[in-house]
């Protein structure tokens, strides 16, 4: 089974849409500290079906929700869809 994309819209820290293509062979996800290359790793597992708040480094499940920031507002539910 191949993976081509990951789209996370509320999820942790992705409080604006995002996208990720995944494309044949090996893919890297690499930046600074804070910029959220775990969060894309805990909404795949979350998406195949992590129901452990502990799992996803959250202390209750709904923290996976973004919560917002002076500048934008939370959101009310977090969506993740895998593209097979």
């Amino acid at each position: 089974m191949r993976f081509r994309h990951l789209r996370l819209s509320g999820f942790k820290s992705f409080g604006e849409p995002a996208a990720l293509d995944l494309l044949p062979g090996l893919t890297g996800v690499v930046g600074p500290n804070g910029c959220g290359k775990s969060n894309l790793v805990e909404a795949l597992r979350w998406v195949m079906g992590e129901r452990s708040a502990g799992g996803l480094r959250s202390g209750e499940m709904d923290e996976v929700i973004f919560g917002g920031t002076a500048r934008r507002p939370g959101f009310d539910l977090a969506e993740v869809a895998l593209g097979l």
